[in-house]
């Protein structure tokens, strides 16, 4: 196995993307602290791989923990539940945590490792698309707020990411759509030949070719890890990873969490980035075409919710946690691949911009 690294000096860490590694205690006892051990998964994760991984890990004192499923439980109150086990477990600062399942559990529990105890160890095996190509990677955790999505928060690396590529057998087809608008995003914002070989090769993803997903987690996490390493802390280009995020995370509080997955408010919110980018005369108009064709084709939505308003939209926009000193940074396509930040756009076209959206349905 040679696993990719993201490299951040002292706390580098393997991304280990294979079929069959879920359950490979020698993988877990190179990355584990201790022995302590708490595993957390949601319900329905915990049925497929929970007594995999307990098998794998019985060697340490090993508890586990099941949260309710779903971005609607992505909260403080959950959190509260992993830092209730610890305590009653008398779970000290050598302890490990292991986040098992999607891009929710992977957030609150790296979140709950974030502030135990002021920070402990903690591995990612994420089982969804969407956790393994992007959100298991680059060590941002948190939960969301009733008036914002991910506004409470913390950077904190895992020792460690086991992608099984196996666990992609098991996902819901809605689940995998949704991990794919992260994907396609990948090509969007500097991978024109990644963006294409996706269009290519859609169907083949969508049945669960394995070679081919194979290649497209590794691809994602390859150009991930090379972004976190050049700015962990998002001052600069890893804010281009939120391409289509402020638009889409407006849809899900607007909509309340869960109600469209992630990836779906992510699908309607890169085409809403890219129809602002055309009108704002970045974009060719037949770009934002091949976008919406590749994202209709992956079975994503390619416009927003039909009872929310441009005004909402914006509003919530603003509430977002890229605002500096009431200047708003969105992420914006020159083309295919070319993607940039920019602060200074004009307002008053991105109203217009949202309105032929929202409100012209």
């Amino acid at each position: 196995m040679n696993p990719l690294h993201v490299e951040l000096g002292d706390r580098s860490y393997p991304i280990y993307i294979e079929s069959g590694i879920i359950n490979d205690s020698a993988l877990y006892k190179k990355h584990i602290k201790g022995r302590n051990v708490l595993i957390v998964a949601d319900e329905n994760t915990s049925a497929h791989y929970l007594p995999a991984l307990l098998t794998a890990l019985s060697d340490f004192n090993c508890q586990h923990l099941s949260l309710p499923a779903g971005e609607a439980h992505k909260n403080l109150d959950t959190t509260s539940l992993i830092y209730d086990t610890l305590m009653k477990g008398r779970f000290d600062r050598n302890c490990t945590l292991i986040a098992l399942g999607g891009g929710v559990v992977g957030d609150i529990c790296g979140f709950a490792a974030a502030t135990y105890q002021r920070g402990v160890n903690f591995l990612q095996v994420p089982t969804t698309l969407l956790a393994q190509v992007d959100s298991s990677v680059g060590g941002k955790t948190g939960v969301n707020h009733p008036l914002g999505k991910n506004m409470i928060g913390a950077f904190h690396q895992p020792s460690c990411v086991i992608a099984d590529m196996a666990t992609l057998q098991t996902l819901p087809d809605r689940e995998l759509k949704s991990g794919l608008a992260e994907v396609i995003k990948y090509g969007l914002i500097d991978d024109a030949e990644f963006f294409h070989w996706i269009t290519e090769n859609i169907n083949d993803l969508l049945t669960l070719d394995p070679q081919k997903l194979a290649h497209t987690v590794t691809t994602c996490c390859a150009n991930k890890a090379r972004i976190v390493a050049a700015d962990e802390r998002e001052s600069g280009k890893r804010a281009l990873l939120n391409l289509g995020h402020t638009f889409g995370h407006a849809i899900e509080t607007a909509n309340g969490y869960g109600v469209w997955l992630h990836g779906e408010a992510i699908s309607a919110g890169m085409c809403l980035a890219a129809k602002f980018s055309a009108l704002a005369g970045h974009m060719p108009a037949e770009a934002v075409t091949t976008i919406e064709k590749t994202l209709s084709a992956a079975g994503l939505p390619i416009r927003p919710p039909q009872d929310m308003t441009s005004e909402q939209c914006h509003e919530l926009m603003y509430r977002d946690k890229k605002v500096r000193d009431n200047l708003l940074t969105l992420v914006l396509l020159n083309n295919i691949g070319d993607a940039f930040l920019s602060n200074d756009f004009d307002q008053k076209l991105l109203k217009e911009s949202l309105r032929k959206e929202f409100d012209t349905k």
